[in-house]
Formats: structure tokens, C-alpha cells, sequence
């Protein structure tokens, strides 16, 4: 039997390399993608599915609840995995109130929508509704920043410092809500920070390749020394598929690479690796375009991830070290801006 999955934000960085793979993988699914194309979603992305039989786009906002009832209604939906988020820290700053509305606000809606759709009562069921499951995508900010030792896990307060993160922790909350009060059978899982093909331009590793390229100061805020554990996003999205898939109803599961690097360390490397796969004209290096920037307010320090529990759970493994992931990263935008 066939079976519908609302896939929300599915234009942006990580939903648009989870949507093919799990096209490819389970051919009994078909993909609803709700996606508003805010500046952080590309059609574009998507391009390889565009005409897929069993893909269907929708242009249109998580807020608006009669779209989502409508959507329901019309693709039965059985699953919802929800990617689409305001996402960008430096814009939080700048506009928090727009994260509220969508990330906090819009993940309300989507479990609202869901519940009613899928249980009859509280804790009762629709009948064949039984395995109808809402997957919830969140991040390692939620836990604020570390010292230099130790891990974010499963178990660790809540601390968002940046108005991302604090809207992220609400969404998270409300499901977590969901399922104690009304029996929605949700998950969720919290990665660390993802790199690979087609991530926005703005973000650290399309910035460092994107100004490489362009012989333009590469910008690191402050000493460069803040430390993230970073994901290939094809690696997440294998994890996800196993928490939809496996994962118990709610519980939350931390999804890390492994690799912590500094920004600079992240830097340093990329520069490199373009100096033997792109050199410079004159035999210069791109690490002199290195350029430390005024840091940005309430930077966390540190973030890493403990990934035991879906390692041990549910057998989740990064097949990607982040020498190789950053590999095919650099090659995917080296042929992304040589074209232009």
C-alpha cells in the first residue's frame, strides 16, 4: 500500500538531500514537499525529482493551517517529517520574532493539524492511523554551548542561547507536549552541524569555498576557535530514515559525526585542499584571504554530540570521515561556481 508523507522545508539544505534518498529507497512512499521557498529554499535543489511520480510540490507556509488540513485531507497523509525552519542565527538576531512565528508557531500547527487527523481521543487512535508518525527535526543548540570537555546527550538541560536556539527548544517542547498529553506518536532527533551539496550559500563552508574562489577575505569570527562537530548530510539523512523508522515512540536521538573541528582548523583545511584542486594564479596560497571578523553576539563556544544511543539502538553509523565528506563537499560547489 501506498503511502503519503508530508516532507515540510523540503527545498532547503538537508530536507533536498533526504527527499532523493528516501524516494529511492522506499517506493511505496509518496513525498508531499511543503516548502514557503523563503531565501533558504531552492526548487533548484530538487531538480534530479522534479518529475517524479510519486514527488508533489507545494508552495505554501506551515502557518497557515487550512493549507495543512487541506493537504491531509487530500493525501491522506500517514507521517510527517518536519525539516522547514527559520534556521540562520545571524538573522535571529537581527528579526527574532519571524523565528518565533515559523518555528515555534508553525511546528504547532503541523502537530495540531496531526493530531486530529490521526487520533480520535486522547491516546486513542484512529483505526489504521496506528503507525501514522510525526518526526521532528531539531538541533544541537537547543544545549547551549560546552567547555572544552564532554558531550551534549539525550539527557542534557535545555540551554539555547541565541534566538534560533530558544525557538527551536520551544518547538521541541510543544512535541514533546504532544505526546504526553495526547498520545501523538512523535520523535525527535538533533544533529550537529551539517555540510555538504547544496547548503545556502551564506552558511561557514559554502562562505570559506564561495569568497575562496572569488580571491575575497575569507570571514572568521572572532580568534576561530569555536569548535562544532560537523555531519555529512547525507549521514543525517540515514539516521533519519532509521529514527521514522525505528526509533521509539517519544524519545529524542542525538545524530553526531564525530569530528570536531574549530572554525579556523575547518578553514585552513578547505584552503588547502582548493590549492591543490583549484590553485591560485601567482602559486599563493588561499589561506592568506583568511580574515578575522568582530564576533557575533552570544557566540556558543563549543558543541558536540554524543550519537550512542542511535548508534546503539538502532545501528546508525556516519559512513562519511570528515575527510572524505569534505571532499565531495568541495567538488559539489567547485563545479556550483566555476559554472557561473
Amino acid at each position: 500500500m501506498e503511502k503519503s508523507i508530508l516532507v515540510t522545508g523540503g527545498c532547503g539544505f538537508i530536507a533536498s538531500n533526504f527527499i532523493p534518498y528516501f524516494l529511492e529507497k522506499y517506493p511505496h512512499y509518496n513525498i508531499i514537499n511543503l516548502d514557503k521557498l523563503t531565501y533558504a529554499g531552492d526548487p533548484s535543489n530538487l531538480a534530479e525529482v522534479s518529475n517524479h511520480p510519486r514527488y508533489h510540490f507545494v508552495r505554501g507556509d506551515i502557518r497557515s493551517r487550512d493549507l495543512v488540513e487541506y493537504l491531509f485531507e487530500l493525501y491522506d497523509i500517514r507521517g510527517v517529517i518536519h525539516f522547514a525552519a527559520e534556521s540562520h542565527v545571524d538573522n535571529s538576531i537581527h528579526n527574532p520574532g519571524v523565528f518565533v512565528e515559523t518555528n515555534v508557531l508553525g511546528t504547532y500547527i503541523l502537530l495540531d493539524v496531526a493530531r486530529r487527523y490521526w487520533l480520535k481521543a486522547p491516546h486513542e487512535t484512529r483505526p489504521g492511523y496506528e503507525e501514522a508518525r510525526f518526526h521532528h527535526i531539531s538541533t544541537d543548540e537547543v544545549y547551549g554551548s560546552l567547555g572544552e570537555t564532554g558531550y551534549f546527550t539525550e539527557t542534557t538541560p535545555y540551554a539555547p542561547n541565541s534566538p534560533y536556539s530558544a525557538s527551536k527548544a520551544s518547538s521541541d517542547l510543544m512535541v514533546r507536549a504532544y505526546t504526553h498529553t495526547y498520545g501523538l506518536n512523535t520523535v525527535t532527533t538533533n544533529c550537529s552541524n551539517n555540510y555538504g551539496p547544496k547548503q545556502h550559500d551564506e552558511k561557514l563552508i559554502p562562505t570559506i569555498i564561495r569568497n575562496a574562489l572569488a580571491e575575497k577575505p575569507i570571514p572568521i569570527y572572532g580568534d576561530g576557535k569555536n569548535v562544532r562537530d560537523w555531519l555529512y548530510v547525507l549521514d543525517h539523512a540515514k539516521g533519519i530514515d532509521l529514527v521514522f523508522h525505528k526509533g521509539r515512540t517519544g524519545e529524542t536521538y542525538n545524530i553526531g559525526g564525530h569530528n570536531e573541528r574549530t572554525n579556523i582548523e575547518i578553514a585552513q583545511t578547505i584552503c588547502r585542499l582548493l590549492d591543490t584542486k583549484h590553485p591560485r594564479s601567482g602559486g599563493k596560497s588561499y589561506t592568506e584571504l583568511i580574515t578575522f571578523v568582530k564576533d557575533r553576539p552570544g557566540h556558543d563556544r563549543r558543541y558536540a554530540i554524543d550519537p550512542t544511543k542511535i548508534e546503539t539502538e538502532l545501528g546508525w553509523k556516519a559512513d562519511e570521515t570528515f575527510e572524505t565528506g569534505i571532499q565531495k563537499t568541495i567538488d559539489w560547489y567547485l563545479k556550483r561556481y566555476l559554472k557561473k
